[in-house]
């Protein structure tokens, strides 16, 4: 049974309410994050009117911030962003969705604002808006809103999106928008790609970049954003029609011979029951193209086409070829699994005798640790040690841990790689776990019977400290009172 003691709601409720508004005061004092969170509670006990003006108040405090947003600051950021948007959709959006609508719109508004003075390499903040744009949807299905209202409000969304907020936003649109809304949105948007470009004033052109022999200006860039809005927009309206020659349509004629546009037009010909269309929509993809890096959007949708076809033999073929192109263990485990019982082992054996032999040490390694296929794993690391590159550590380290059990000597030799980098190059940041390397390398030497032309543990120890002896903030970390 939980103590008294136990930080539960059923504890916390035995306080009191005088005790616990007391603490929260308490609590709440000096931290403006917890002190909003107060004020919405409160509001909220006197209906959904007041929480929508309490949540456009800090809106427009937060539109109107010029302070710039920092790793440090993002997580508060992000926090108070999600707290708005809570309130909107649980305190407003249950008795007024209308309102709740349109404090959503404002919501998303303040997404420019927020990306010009903040670095969202985590993705944080974005992530807080296309959850957002993902209510607008709901909300909208919830408001019933007029479906022209509807359409230019999207319209206008789309043309003042800077940073990707409203990508999604016709999918998430379309149940509330209906085929009247949609047809009115598609003819909006090609009013606009027809619409003739305004011109800058010379005197107005700002160059940002250089081609040979000529100026990239500002307006360049505008224009070809707006295009690629505004074709985006068409690609999801046609998505959300099912009209896949209208989605085809918006696809430059040289664009179809890339590979993830030819896959994304293959599967939508497929879905519509047109397999041999997409066939060949997939291969329009050049030899050339195929020979290096391919998506595996591309790959999957041309097994799918042969299997619906009714070529399976073909299917399984391109599987193998895909599993030697890229060591894809995801086609070879499909490829096995179409296989009679005795011959899977067979394949499974060829499959990974081609991994073993692998031109790249690391991609093979990757995969038969991953397989699993430890013994092998082994004895790539055994017949190849020479090709161990301690900087791989995301690669090395896995790999160690899984072969330490049973195969303590390559284990060793994917430590010892990553010490004597760590090591030879001075990367004093990793000097603390080279010395947990060394140290795993102590604790299971004692297993390795035969090192096999290989150091045995004091012998390679003895040998970095002569020759990195002076780097002292790494042995410290092996003993420290050993000099």
């Amino acid at each position: 049974m939980p103590s008294a003691k136990t930080l539960n709601a059923k504890n916390l409720e035995a306080l009191g309410a005088k005790r616990l508004a007391a603490l929260l005061l308490e609590i709440s004092k000096g931290d403006a994050a917890s002190k909003r969170r107060l004020r919405l509670e409160l509001a909220g006990t006197q209906g959904a009117p007041e929480v929508a003006r309490e949540v456009r108040k800090r809106l427009a405090t937060i539109a109107r911030s010029r302070s710039f947003i920092d790793w440090q600051k993002r997580k508060g950021v992000v926090n108070d962003l999600q707290t708005q948007r809570t309130a909107i959709m649980e305190k407003v959006a249950k008795s007024d969705p209308t309102t709740a609508l349109d404090l959503m719109w404002s919501f998303m508004e303040i997404a420019g604002s927020i990306f010009e003075r903040s670095d969202d390499s985590s993705g944080q903040l974005i992530s807080v808006f296309e959850n957002a744009c993902a209510d607008l949807g709901t909300l909208a299905e919830a408001a019933k809103p007029d479906p022209d209202g509807l359409a230019d409000r999207i319209l206008r969304a789309l043309q003042e999106s800077d940073y990707g907020e409203y990508d999604e936003i016709i999918g998430h649109m379309t149940p509330a928008l209906g085929e009247a809304g949609l047809a009115i949105l598609k003819n909006q948007v090609h009013a606009l790609v027809d619409s003739p470009k305004p011109k800058a004033q010379l005197a107005d052109r700002v160059a940002k970049d250089w081609r040979p022999g000529e100026p990239i200006y500002e307006e360049n860039y505008r224009e070809l954003y707006r295009d690629s809005v505004l074709r985006r927009a068409l690609l999801e309206i046609a998505d959300a029609e099912g009209d896949v020659d209208a989605f085809i349509s918006q696809c430059e004629p040289e664009s179809r011979r890339v590979p993830r546009v030819a896959a994304q037009i293959a599967q939508r010909l497929l879905a519509a029951g047109r397999a041999e269309e997409a066939l060949k929509a997939v291969d329009a993809v050049s030899k050339e193209d195929r020979s290096g890096w391919i998506p595996s959007e591309w790959e999957d949708a041309r097994i799918a086409i042969l299997e619906a076809l009714g070529r399976p033999k073909d299917a399984q073929e391109f599987r193998w070829a895909c599993f030697h192109r890229n060591l894809s263990s995801q086609h070879l485990k499909a490829f096995l699994k179409r296989l009679p019982d005795f011959e899977d082992m067979e394949a499974e054996e060829k499959a990974l005798t081609f991994v073993q032999n692998h031109p790249s040490f690391h991609e093979a390694l990757i995969f038969l640790t991953q397989w699993p296929a430890l013994n092998r794993a082994a004895a790539l690391i055994l017949e190849r040690p020479r090709e161990l590159d301690g900087n791989h550590y995301d690669i090395l380290s896995p790999a160690a841990d899984a072969l330490a059990e049973k195969f303590p000597l390559a284990a060793t030799l994917a430590l010892r790689a990553m010490i004597e980098f760590a090591l030879e190059q001075a990367r004093t940041k990793r000097y603390r776990y080279a010395a947990h390397h060394l140290l795993d390398c102590e604790g299971i030497a004692s297993r390795i019977e035969d090192f096999g032309g290989h150091e045995d543990h004091q012998a390679y120890e003895d040998r970095i400290r002569d020759r990195h002896g002076r780097k002292s903030s790494f042995w410290s970390l092996i003993a420290p009172d050993k000099p």
